[in-house]
């Protein structure tokens, strides 16, 4: 991601990041290569991190839970006498179901203006192309395949048609749609903007056609995802022109917009609660947008009170989570289960979360960053950028 176009230098951090300490050694070393925690003495706007922290931690949960009612299920239709999930555990997933994958989307779209500014729209593409489509081609097709060769261990019952759903139906595919989501709806939004060059008001009223049409083009959701999302990414590019202006930033920060927001959030979660079989394109869209509203507000304070440091380690490798976590979790279900003996929903939530979300990390740059296996993220091997002092960085 870069820095927004036309709005002046935007605020790096509300802390000073600290120096004088001292290299780390030995397993300190290893540590903090593994979570890679020179980046949080790097000049950052620490909110976007935790922005991505909040939001991926949030999807890891869901689909852990998912995954661990799956498996009782499956277990009790077997005769298993195993806990059932408490049902708030699955009302707690609903609170925060709405504006989870709507928040990615804008907060992407804040820096494409400034990422199109830097780079001509192929080169643009091209990156977009080698940091999402190509994990999605490298990922989904491991998963499937590990799927298919586990058979009934597993909580999907995969078979080789599972492979053309890649191209088309990747909603089908567990947790990878957001993937070709993302990507389709930054090219057709850069084309759309670059060709033929409609004001932001026409960029949103593209949006809100797509986003009311896209149910009617479920069945092919390659198709019918970036059309849901195109809308929150037009808006992220849409306020990023005044985004970082000095009165944004003083209301996002201002701890009375957190303690305003906070009753209307709970309230529009309440209520799509209570409408949770039907809640309506139009209330989703107001209960999402409230929903991201809060969280970047809620990440403003964060980065002034600079406290739960690890959140911002977590959304600093969030696509890296996103695509492998399920794999992680699967595994530790499964060895929770099958090996131990262990059904505890409780135990086996926290135990995914956890591994889902730190393995991955040491994964990715222990093996993957500067590793031998680069090419599972990349079509090229990455060299290493030179960092300029004082320069931010949203990488």
């Amino acid at each position: 991601m870069e820095a927004p176009p036309r709005t002046g230098t935007p605020p790096i951090s509300d802390t000073p990041p600290r120096t004088g300490t001292p290299p780390p050694t030995g397993i300190s070393k290893l540590f903090t290569k593994a979570f890679n925690l020179t980046l949080l003495q790097k000049s950052r706007l620490a909110w976007v991190d935790y922005l991505k922290g909040i939001a991926i931690v949030l999807v890891v949960y869901r689909h852990v839970l998912i995954g661990i009612q799956r498996s009782v299920a499956t277990a009790q239709a077997q005769g298993s006498n195993i806990p059932d999930v408490p049902f708030w555990l699955e009302k707690a997933n609903m609170i925060f179901f709405s504006f989870r994958m709507p928040l990615f989307f804008i907060l992407s779209g804040i820096f494409i203006s400034g990422s199109l500014a830097k780079r001509t729209l192929k080169q643009v593409i091209g990156i977009k192309f080698d940091n999402l489509l190509y994990p999605y081609f490298v990922w989904v097709f491991l998963q499937v395949t590990l799927q298919i060769l586990l058979g009934g261990n597993t909580n999907s019952n995969r078979t080789l048609i599972d492979y053309t759903y890649i191209l088309y139906q990747p909603r089908a595919l567990d947790q990878f749609w957001y993937l070709p989501a993302l990507f389709n709806t930054t090219v057709i939004y850069l084309l759309v903007k670059t060709w033929l060059k409609p004001p932001a008001w026409g960029q949103l009223l593209i949006g809100l056609i797509l986003y009311f049409s896209s149910p009617y083009v479920h069945s092919i959701s390659m198709l019918s995802d970036w059309m849901e999302f195109y809308l929150f990414f037009a808006l992220g590019d849409t306020i990023s022109v005044f985004f970082f202006k000095e009165s944004s930033q003083r209301f996002l920060k201002n701890p009375y917009t957190l303690l305003l927001i906070t009753p209307i959030f709970f309230l529009t979660q309440l209520y799509y609660l209570a409408h949770l079989t039907e809640p309506g394109k139009a209330d989703f869209l107001v209960i999402a947008l409230i929903g991201c509203l809060s969280m970047f507000i809620l990440a403003f304070r964060m980065q002034i009170w600079n406290v739960l440091s690890f959140l911002r380690i977590i959304g600093y490798h969030s696509l890296y989570i996103y695509v492998t976590h399920v794999f992680v979790a699967g595994l530790v279900r499964l060895s929770l289960t099958k090996f131990f003996g262990i059904h505890n929903p409780f135990i086996l939530l926290l135990s995914g979360i956890f591994f889902g979300v730190t393995i991955p990390i040491m994964f990715y740059n222990l093996l993957v960053l500067d590793g031998p296996l680069w090419f599972l993220f990349s079509f090229k091997k990455r060299q290493p950028r030179p960092t300029t002092p004082g320069k931010i960085s949203l990488t």
